[in-house]
């Protein structure tokens, strides 16, 4: 079964992706040079020779000072890593190398490092923690898109960086403030702790929700059942809010029994820069149903409208709404197979850009191969479908987009 996290439905755990991590072993190596250090100096001060008035051996003041100790926390940071490549072909050979409407894979014909990720952390699991967490990612497209829309660095991005306390209130109030991943959406951008069972991303993920938020939420589970979180940011995937309004969020997470999870997701407010009134809102659903061992069902759904900024009918709403569904299925323990198909319908033609009411949908069929738990191989057949023509092929548009994918990822 390929691994891959879901945000946790827990959510007073981690903010957004939940995942093992092995703790540094900084203390051992430091003290292990302290050690050597202090091995070296004493190899180097020369001996004194006898004499009459040197002091008696039994008599001499010590020479070495115990080694301070070194702090607690040291032994809680932990450092995991993540770096994804691939290789994808267009079979309409767009002119511009461009794929159209996608994500992450938007390269035609050229091997790619889609990104390197380095995170450092220390995870809060209980009452009066603290910890933080920050993800440094590079790379050639998974940066270049999730990057705020105040980020000049194309090939850089600082995609998580938050600090992190458990109040002891209750179970745990949880407060995260920094830059974090959403809430929205059933996929994840890629991590060491939470990869898609598909090598692209879905049409909702790029087109329907938010990438990051920066600001500040509370998370707490009232029961195994129910947990919820609510959210004040700077609105969507912005560093430095482009108005004078914030954006709430709020998440409620359901789980009836424990086969099934249910994820309900909301976030609104302005967007738009320099106006302080024009709202914008999104309605998210995500379920997660497993029903045995080796298959795993999920659905997705998005329903967003803001005021009044249609491109097809000036001054009325513009509205976008959009369902995906997947299934991934276990065959072996190294083998594995996954389906996604989804529609996604921009009705006032700004969420695609194309300045026309719009249909899009997508088929995607991702076979995968563990070789260890930190080696996957995985391939990738999606067919691209739309209303109109308004996907590239060569010079000209077309309606139809197939191309054909590898994916390699190391992850530690």
């Amino acid at each position: 079964m390929i691994h891959r996290t879901r945000k946790s439905p827990v959510v007073s755990g981690a903010p957004s992706r939940a995942g093992p991590s092995r703790s540094m072993r900084l203390a051992a190596a430091m003290l292990a040079l302290s050690v050597a250090a202090t091995a070296d100096g004493q190899a180097a001060k020369p001996l004194l020779a006898p004499s009459a008035t040197a002091p008696p051996a039994d008599t001499a003041a010590p020479t070495t000072a115990a080694a301070a100790p070194l702090p607690k926390w040291i032994n809680e940071i932990a450092v995991d890593a993540f770096v994804s490549t691939g290789y994808l072909y267009n079979f309409n050979r767009p002119a511009t190398g461009a794929n159209s409407y996608r994500v992450f894979d938007f390269g035609h014909n050229t091997f790619n490092l889609d990104v390197a990720e380095l995170v450092v952390q220390i995870a809060p699991s209980k009452p009066n923690d603290a910890g933080f967490r920050v993800d440094f990612a590079a790379g050639n497209s998974i940066p270049q898109v999730t990057k705020t829309q105040d980020q000049t660095a194309a090939q850089f991005d600082l995609q998580q960086a938050f600090v992190s306390y458990i109040a002891p209130i209750g179970s745990g109030l949880r407060f995260d403030a920094g830059k974090y991943v959403t809430h929205l959406g059933y996929e994840v951008i890629e991590g060491y702790d939470g990869y898609g069972d598909n090598y692209s991303r879905s049409i909702l993920f790029g087109y329907a929700i938010p990438f990051t938020h920066t600001g500040v939420k509370a998370s707490y589970t009232f029961s195994s059942k129910i947990g919820a979180m609510f959210e004040v940011v700077n609105g969507w995937d912005l560093v430095r809010d482009n108005n004078l309004s914030k954006s709430l969020g709020a998440q409620l997470t359901i789980t009836p029994v424990a086969p099934l999870n249910v994820l309900l997701n909301w976030i609104g407010g302005p967007e738009l820069a320099n106006d302080n009134h024009t709202q914008r809102n999104v309605f998210d659903v995500v379920a997660i149903f497993k029903p045995t061992r080796t298959l795993t069902l999920g659905a997705n759904g998005d329903y967003g409208i803001e005021d009044g900024t249609s491109l097809v009918t000036p001054g009325s709403d513009e509205v976008w709404k959009g369902i995906a569904g997947y299934a991934t299925l276990a065959v072996t323990d190294k083998f594995s197979v996954g389906l996604r198909g989804e529609t996604f319908h921009d009705n006032g033609g700004v969420r695609l850009g194309t300045h026309t009411s719009a249909t899009l949908s997508e088929w995607t069929f991702t076979p995968a191969y563990k070789f260890t738990d930190h080696v996957l191989l995985r391939g990738e057949v999606r067919f691209d479908k739309a209303n109109r023509p308004i996907l590239t092929r060569e010079r000209t548009l077309d309606d139809k987009q197939t191309t054909l994918a590898a994916n390699f990822i190391f992850l530690y």
